[in-house]
């Protein structure tokens, strides 16, 4: 019996040392929407996500649990990744072929149907304050941080990226270059409210404290972009303004209520994480 006893102790220490290396997170969500001048509506959201690891390799594995039972179709898979680290070589394995073609034939997604699944070996390699990047695309990145700033060029075949990020006065700005696009963001704190602003004419206020916060949102005006042979194209966007009351309650939830002047709309969302 004490052999009996002991062995179920040494199992019952062995599961649990096993679980301590998974973490189990997810988030549920119903949202009413009054939807202005249309017809009310309601919808609901639950999603889970698994994360196993075992010394530097990880698991990944993130589910939208919210669906038809009917259809069969109530979990479905969004992600399986699996990351490892050997010395200055980092393998990364997305598992999932997701359907990535769009239903929709103005929401700018894909036209066609493609293979998502995808091995990506990097090598990074520190050299003094700058770290030399290589995955197996043949991209080159080059990452280091001088005096405060923290700089990220990426060499591409025909297209270099170049990412920018510092802290100054109190002003954490980012800049971006993409092929010769760029774009750019600034945000900030003054007298308590987080203020942020962007390349797009984006601007962004948020008043009070964690779990009692009030955010003005102002989103500036988009052009249509025109369909190509792998994306839909998107409709033009007139400017529009939010105002979204959040507050966290005694139960768990977090409560938001948000205004938007774009169609007149009021949206109430109850939200729980884990």
């Amino acid at each position: 019996m004490k052999k009996l006893i002991a062995l179920s102790a040494v199992a019952v220490m062995a599961s649990s040392a096993a679980m301590a290396d998974v973490a189990i997170s997810g988030s549920a969500s119903v949202t009413y929407d009054d939807n202005g001048a249309g017809a009310s509506s309601t919808s609901y959201d639950a999603d889970l996500s698994i994360v196993g690891t075992t010394g530097a390799t990880t698991l990944t594995i993130t589910m939208d649990l919210d669906g038809s039972s009917a259809a069969n179709d109530n979990i479905t898979l969004t992600g399986v990744d699996l990351t490892t680290t050997i010395g200055p070589v980092t393998i990364a394995a997305d598992m999932l072929d997701e359907i990535s073609i769009e239903a929709s034939t103005v929401s700018g997604g894909q036209r066609t149907e493609s293979v998502d699944t995808s091995v990506t070996v990097s090598l990074d390699v520190p050299i003094g304050d700058m770290t030399i990047g290589l995955d197996n695309s043949g991209d080159i990145t080059l990452t280091g941080t001088f005096s405060g700033v923290t700089i990220a060029h990426t060499i591409k075949d025909g297209s270099d990226k170049t990412v920018g990020s510092a802290s100054i006065a109190g002003m954490d700005i980012s800049l971006t270059n993409d092929a010769g696009d760029s774009s750019w963001s600034i945000g900030t704190t003054i007298s308590g409210i987080a203020i942020t602003l962007d390349s797009e004419n984006d601007v962004s206020a948020v008043f009070g404290l964690a779990g009692n916060t009030l955010t003005v949102s102002h989103v500036g005006a988009r052009d249509v972009v025109a369909e190509d042979a792998d994306y839909y194209h998107t409709d033009a966007v007139d400017s529009y303004t939010t105002v979204a009351l959040s507050r966290d309650l005694t139960s768990g939830a977090t409560l938001t209520a948000t205004y938007s002047s774009l169609d007149d709309s009021l949206t109430l969302k109850a939200a729980v994480s884990f």
